[in-house]
């Protein structure tokens, strides 16, 4: 099972490797650790960052540091999405007219108004 993590985490990890130099840049965590189906906020990943020694401040993470905090956020299952059922009911409180969707307009005004 770890070695299977790990090597999800390291291919995912060479997608955003454009160097392939076994780096990504720092601000490129998040999405990594999103494609690998975690939703974290951003302070939660910076928290993460804390625990990955990071070359210089705004710098470039290695593989090496990174694979062994990721493999535990999976092994834990930290971060996981919200459950379809919460999302459903959230979505129902906007749909005031009960029709089983959203229009832009009044996705819009939800976002934009409080």
């Amino acid at each position: 099972l770890v070695a299977e993590i790990e090597k999800k985490i390291t291919e995912t990890f060479e997608v955003f490797d454009r160097e392939s130099n076994k780096t990504v840049d720092v601000r490129e965590i998040g999405c990594i650790v999103r494609a690998l189906g975690c939703f974290p906020t951003e302070a939660e990943v910076q928290k993460l960052l804390e625990q990955i020694e990071v070359e210089e401040p705004g710098g470039f993470v290695h593989l090496e540091h990174f694979l062994p905090v990721m493999t535990k956020v999976l092994l834990d299952k930290r971060f996981q999405p919200i459950p379809e059922d919460v999302i459903l009911h959230a979505f129902e409180a906007l749909d005031e007219n009960k029709c089983g969707y959203i229009t832009k307009d009044d996705l819009v005004k939800h976002l934009t108004q409080g």
